[in-house]
């Protein structure tokens, strides 16, 4: 059953002990982290899905434009551009990432201001964040065991992706949240080693 999110503006939300009683990181961590991580990691997110847009209208109109982030044969969104894979909804990926991070950004905004966000808003964010979580990892697959290439700009949105759907998550969920305690950051830790290896292993170790 899913909890009520953490309320990121009642001042009674920040206690004036450093840990929550019952195990979960200081509330105050939230208070901070969360709004600006949808802020600051959904304007990173979707400058980086604009000018994936913008590179792939290039590569549309002159076949032999060479992307910028195009810098080798691994580094290369030239490569994944031009995939079924990038496209799977029969339009370019990043006009997704371009919808959802801009609505991410706004909501970090709303919340720097102070104001509250109903409990609907809560868990829409969730579902779409769950969702983004679930197509990057598709996609991190095709980009390493299918393509053979990765996209430096879509490893750029992977990087935002899960520290927000892994942030918002614990924001939704008080459970989860006093379970990992003051440790929230190893998972993301745990997750950013495990995709740094296998790229290692696979493209560059494993040779």
């Amino acid at each position: 059953m899913t909890n009520s999110p953490v309320d990121l503006t009642d001042p009674a939300a920040t206690p004036a002990t450093p840990a929550d009683p019952a195990g979960g990181p200081p509330r105050g961590t939230f208070d901070r982290v969360v709004p600006w991580l949808l802020t600051v990691g959904g304007a990173i997110g979707f400058l980086a899905a604009f000018v994936l847009t913008v590179e792939r209208f290039k590569l549309l109109t002159d076949p032999s434009y060479k992307p910028s982030c195009s810098i080798n044969s691994v580094l290369s969104c030239g490569s994944v551009m031009t995939t079924p894979q990038a496209a799977i909804f029969g339009f370019p990926n990043p006009l997704l990432g371009i919808a959802g991070f801009a609505i991410v950004t706004t909501l970090g905004v709303v919340l720097l201001t102070g104001a509250q966000l109903p409990r609907w808003v809560w868990l829409g964010l969730q579902a779409g964040v769950t969702a983004a979580a679930v197509l990057i990892h598709w996609l991190i697959y095709q980009s390493i065991y299918s393509i053979g290439a990765l996209c430096p700009y879509c490893m750029v949105v992977w990087a935002v992706t899960m520290p927000t759907f892994w942030y918002v998550t614990l924001a939704n969920f008080k459970g989860l949240r006093q379970a990992v305690g003051r440790y929230h950051l190893v998972a993301i830790a745990a997750w950013a080693l495990f995709l740094t290896g296998i790229i290692l292993t696979r493209f560059w170790l494993g040779n």
